[in-house]
């Protein structure tokens, strides 16, 4: 069973950590796509940019300019110049036609152009839309957006705020909604075009050259990076690991549960079993003692001495009278423990109860040459109680006061007022317990081990029987004790005002 809860244990983590790893490939797929897709945006909005200064050139001096042309006119209005830019005139790749002009849209518009116009193609449409009178080839389009970025700087005409909106719209459609930080660097420097946030971090951050087609040679690069990415990934399967949690504790808890009953269930058959052996001991003691009185009388010497027949008759009577105490012990307890021994409460004065207690033990305590001592300082004494149950409580505990003294019992029976309540203390000076046993005492069948002796007798009802109907007096119970220096066992009962 413990192999199959690890088991499960190991299989939820693996699982767990196979989640994290997937949604970390998607995470990154989809970052790629938003990259990828940004940098088409950037691409057709410088395009646009360029178009703008290039129709306003070509209105101000009446035709279409040459790249030559362009130069001065960039010169002119070049607004801060990045010191970051190497110019280059070499780009060969990417069709920038495709970024401005939807082709389907182009080529039907042409068609229709070239029809109504007497047969003009497809082409002479396309250049002379451009303000071209020669062949459409000859507007390298690539090239003058080479030198669009050369002349220009980036921050002249794009900006943080654009970059962010453009991303962010990119990042929700490819269902990334976390916070994230971006730069644009150039030739490995950073530009102004970043968010207030960013840092570089070499080892958690995704990039994609920007503002150069297919051919990458711009040295424009987008950098992206999520400071909450972990927190991200891991609430996307929060909502399934959660109940897998929530299963994996609850067999805990059980598995758990069923180890504790194993453990209360075998040590209550130790329980049980001590019980046996303890009251077959006690059982034995009292029946040979019955059994030697009966065969002493059955002797013709013996039978004619009435005062020894009285005698063995007497003790035949007491033991008779011990093992009935016992069954009846073990017989009010079960009733307890059904609820069905009918406990009545009248008034009574504390002190006559403690006195009607002293009377059943004094005898035995005179046998051991022990002492008892009363030292009663309540004035207020009247309480509700059941006297036949509450009497026996007290000798309960007096009676264990006299077993477990080793030499002559010497028993101190206390009481005071505390408020409205009563405090009776009955403390002896015999062996003392252990701070174990002192939690453990009020357990039915609960005995503190001495192994194989039986020098004690007993078999851990009576104090068990006090706790039940100390609790059913609305009383409490407590004791306090010492190995080898005897115990003082408080009895905390409200008094009737």
């Amino acid at each position: 069973m413990s192999l199959s809860l690890v088991g499960i244990i190991l299989v939820q983590l693996y699982w767990v950590n196979s989640s994290l790893k997937n949604n970390d490939e998607q995470f990154r797929l989809n970052v790629q796509q938003t990259l990828g897709k940004t940098s088409e945006n950037l691409e057709r909005q410088e395009g646009y940019e360029f178009l703008k200064l290039y129709n306003h050139y070509k209105d101000s001096i009446g035709h279409p300019p040459s790249r030559k042309e362009m130069y001065p006119f960039y010169e002119r209005n070049a607004g801060g110049k990045n010191e970051n830019i190497i110019y280059s005139d070499n780009i060969t790749g990417g069709d920038y036609r495709d970024l401005f002009f939807d082709k389907d849209d182009v080529e039907n518009l042409a068609r229709s152009k070239a029809r109504k116009e007497n047969g003009e193609s497809v082409n002479d449409f396309k250049y002379r839309a451009l303000g071209y009178s020669q062949p459409m080839k000859l507007f390298n389009f690539e090239l003058y957006v080479n030198d669009f970025r050369n002349f220009n700087s980036l921050e002249s005409w794009l900006t943080k705020d654009r970059v962010q909106e453009m991303l962010y719209a990119e990042l929700k459609q490819n269902g990334v909604d976390t916070k994230f930080e971006f730069a644009i660097y150039n030739n490995g420097l950073p530009t102004k075009i970043k968010s207030n946030n960013f840092a570089y971090d070499k080892t958690n951050f995704y990039e994609r050259q920007i503002l150069g087609g297919d051919t990458d040679t711009s040295g424009y690069r987008l950098l992206l990076n999520f400071p909450k990415k972990k927190t991200f990934l891991f609430s996307s399967i929060l909502g399934i690991t959660s109940l897998s949690i929530i299963f994996t504790l609850v067999i805990i808890i059980a598995y758990l549960s069923a180890i504790n009953q194993l453990i209360k269930q075998k040590q209550i058959s130790e329980i049980k079993t001590d019980f046996i052996n303890n009251m077959t001991h006690e059982f034995k003691t009292p029946i040979a003692t019955i059994n030697l009185a009966l065969d002493a009388i059955k002797s013709p010497k013996i039978f004619d001495d009435k005062e020894k027949v009285q005698r063995y008759l007497q003790m035949i009577r007491e033991e008779n009278k011990r093992m009935h105490a016992q069954v009846e012990n073990v017989l009010q307890i079960s009733k307890l423990d059904k609820r069905e021994l009918e406990i009545t409460k009248d008034q009574a004065d504390i002190h006559d109860v403690i006195e009607g207690a002293i009377e059943h033990v004094d005898l035995i305590i005179e046998a051991r040459h022990g002492t008892l001592t009363r030292h009663f300082g309540a004035q207020r004494t009247t309480a509700l109680l059941n006297d036949v149950h509450f009497t026996n409580v007290l000798v309960n505990i007096l009676d264990n006061a006299i077993k477990y003294s080793p030499d002559e019992p010497v028993i101190d029976i206390y009481t005071e007022n505390v408020k409205d309540f009563i405090l009776i203390k009955i403390k002896d000076n015999g062996l003392g317990m252990s701070k174990i046993s002192q939690k453990r005492i009020f357990e039915k069948f609960y005995r503190e081990h001495t192994g194989d002796i039986h020098n004690v007798k007993g078999h851990g009802l009576g104090l068990a029987y006090v706790k039940r109907i100390i609790d059913d007096h609305n009383c409490h119970i407590y004791v306090e004790s010492e190995k080898g220096k005897g115990s003082t066992f408080i009895i905390k009962m409200p008094l009737i005002n």
